[in-house]
């Protein structure tokens, strides 16, 4: 983001920069000239306000409804972003996280629940794509794009939702005069589609994409800032294989902090593999970020939201051997459906078998913690020391819906299988820029 910053100043000094004008990278980075791009281009976007006290804040929430985004400019303490579902965390965070004034207004956006997120990440010349790239989250949107676990090409969207987006991927170009990188997301629900931002610069998707492609990015890039573009088109989505790209996190690293992945991001690396089945290609990069599952016992704590929706998964886990630990609210549900678990009692209730126990003793080998609300979760709560748990005893932790739902169809067919390893040229071969 260092050289997005710079631009706008280098030109304003004289100095002549290639690629898209520093004056439209502005206007992208500008939400409100990037916001008014998007009205005249009649494309859709979350509704926000640049708030400069709380009754403006109050006054957009009546208008769209909690859940929203609060963004502020000035922070005192704690996360740059926050998620707020309610009133009384919403009027605790804006006296106490941060300062709201003229000098120092918030962005206040409508949060969008229950909605997928995809990415373009592209080339363009002169306000034309000249190579481009739709790839999808794994996780409902929500979680920051740095967090999520990318799958490419998409397999789970619209094709209406695929040609949208490259629609209104080709305007915001136009609108922007692009010539290089550029990386978008969408939101997308019941095939609307609404932008979140376009960043006129290369993604950290660009290093993925580009090997699942086996079209290098930033080669083309280069050519297109030296007025070298490329003749020939390109479909990156035709393949006969799939990339999945995983983040891995360092909370063992950080003492107190709480794993779970929100809007701020939160890893500190990536992995990523490549294969023919979305399930099996999936299992390997997310075990490639480190994680050691030893054996076939899972302690389940979820939130009733959830319950019902992973129930036929864990029947056939159950019906495979699999075994699971869970606290009471959970248990008492499987046993309802047959499904056999040893109930465990929260660390609050100081009731052997205590949870804490049971990880410390590691008699979990993967644990999966589905709070309702992942984004006002205190460190005095039941579900934080479970997850704190997880990560000092360095058992695999899932707090994501989307991805435990991915995950144990994974291991319902892929656990201790192994996977036929090829080669990166067996699947890509060489291709030129």
């Amino acid at each position: 983001q260092a050289a997005n910053n710079l631009a706008l100043p280098l030109h304003n000094a004289g100095y002549p920069i290639l690629g898209t004008s520093p004056l439209n990278i502005d206007m992208a980075e500008n939400r409100e000239t990037f916001s008014e791009l998007l009205n005249n281009a009649g494309i859709d976007q979350p509704r926000w306000i640049n708030a400069k006290n709380i009754l403006e804040v109050k006054e957009f929430i009546r208008e769209v409804g909690l859940p929203v985004l609060i963004r502020p400019s000035y922070v005192l303490s704690g996360s740059a972003m926050k998620v707020v579902f309610d009133e009384r965390t919403l009027e605790e965070y804006l006296k106490e996280a941060f300062l709201i004034s003229k000098e120092h207004p918030v962005v206040i956006s409508e949060f969008i629940e229950n909605a997928k997120e995809l990415e373009i990440d592209g080339v363009a010349y002169k306000g034309k794509i000249v190579i481009h790239s739709i790839s999808e989250h794994v996780e409902n949107a929500g979680v920051h794009s740095g967090d999520a676990t990318i799958i490419f090409p998409p397999e789970r969207l619209y094709i209406k939702t695929v040609l949208k987006s490259k629609e209104i991927a080709d305007k915001i170009v136009a609108g922007l005069q692009i010539s290089g990188p550029f990386n978008m997301q969408f939101i997308a629900k019941q095939n609307e589609l609404k932008v979140i931002e376009c960043n006129v610069r290369a993604s950290r998707s660009f290093p993925f994409i580009s090997k699942v492609t086996g079209h290098n990015y930033i080669t083309l890039t280069a050519n297109v800032l030296l007025d070298n573009p490329p003749t020939k088109t390109y479909n990156t989505l035709d393949t006969k294989y799939v990339g999945v790209k995983s983040p891995v996190f360092s909370y063992n690293r950080f003492k107190g902090s709480d794993p779970v992945a929100q809007v701020e991001m939160s890893s500190t690396g990536e992995v990523a593999c490549i294969g023919y089945d979305i399930l099996e290609t999936f299992y390997m990069s997310w075990l490639a970020t480190g994680v050691n599952l030893k054996g076939k016992t899972i302690l389940l704590s979820v939130h009733d939201r959830f319950k019902d929706k992973l129930l036929p998964i864990i029947r056939a886990l159950y019906k495979n051997g699999w075994k699971f630990v869970a606290t009471e609210g959970t248990h008492d549900f499987l046993v309802g459906f047959g499904i056999q678990s040893k109930c465990v009692f929260k660390v609050s209730d100081q009731i052997e078998p205590n949870i804490q126990k049971t990880i410390s003793n590691k008699e979990a080998d993967l644990i999966i913690n589905l709070p309702y609300d992942i984004y006002s979760a205190a460190s005095d709560t039941d579900g934080f020391a479970i997850r704190r748990l997880a990560i000092d005893y360095h058992i695999p932790l899932i707090t994501n819906f989307q991805l435990t739902e991915m995950l144990l169809e994974s291991l319902s067919l892929y656990y201790n299988e192994q996977s036929k390893v090829k080669s990166y040229n067996e699947f890509i071969g060489y291709k030129h820029a």
